[in-house]
């Protein structure tokens, strides 16, 4: 894949590092949260295309605890900091996913279920999304991981749409419509 100079959105080959990477970083990320209400239940996975043999990506390892309750943001920013995380507020007001996921679906949930936290590691590309454990989006991303690892013509499907709008994206200050345009590829797969 060519390089692509000034694309916030670049996407790199699958680099299988990631997933050793991952779960050194889940294993900082449980032990600084032991003791948490929940987090004896929770669940921490390694998720996004980072996740997935074989798929191009952006090369930021994207994390994910799911956790009940939410843990406190002071609490948890006080337990995250010495594992090396900080609270990240997104590049621009209407980033999206960075303190509530965008709703999905038609089941009737609170309101509550889509608020979230987002840290992103200190001098590595990691990002972490906490949230709620009964989220419909912390479900989804496991689920949809688990779809692209299982099926090959999906991933080749999400895969060229990636490419079109990693290319789409160049030259732009963030990738935030690079996201916000993948989710449309998440609800279709949900049929």
């Amino acid at each position: 894949m060519a390089e692509q100079p000034g694309n916030p959105a670049r996407l790199a080959p699958h680099d299988p590092s990631w997933a050793a990477d991952a779960r050194k970083y889940i294993d900082r990320i449980r032990e600084a949260l032991a003791g948490l209400p929940g987090a004896d239940a929770a669940g921490f996975h390694h998720i996004g295309s980072t996740a997935v043999p074989g798929l191009d990506a952006k090369p930021i390892i994207d994390l994910q605890v799911s956790i009940l309750p939410l843990p406190d943001e002071d609490e948890l920013g006080a337990r995250l900091r010495p594992a090396g995380f900080r609270r990240e507020w997104g590049s621009r007001p209407d980033s999206p996913g960075v303190s509530r996921d965008i709703p999905r679906g038609s089941g009737d949930v609170a309101d509550e279920v889509w608020e979230k936290r987002l840290y992103v590691a200190s001098g590595a590309a990691v990002i972490l999304h906490v949230r709620r454990a009964d989220s419909p989006w912390a479900l989804e991303t496991v689920r949809f991981r688990d779809a692209l690892r299982a099926d090959p013509v999906v991933r080749a499907r999400y895969q060229e749409l990636k490419r079109a709008l990693s290319a789409a994206n160049a030259g732009k200050s963030d990738y935030d419509d690079y996201t916000r345009a993948k989710t449309a590829f998440f609800s279709d797969m949900r049929g």
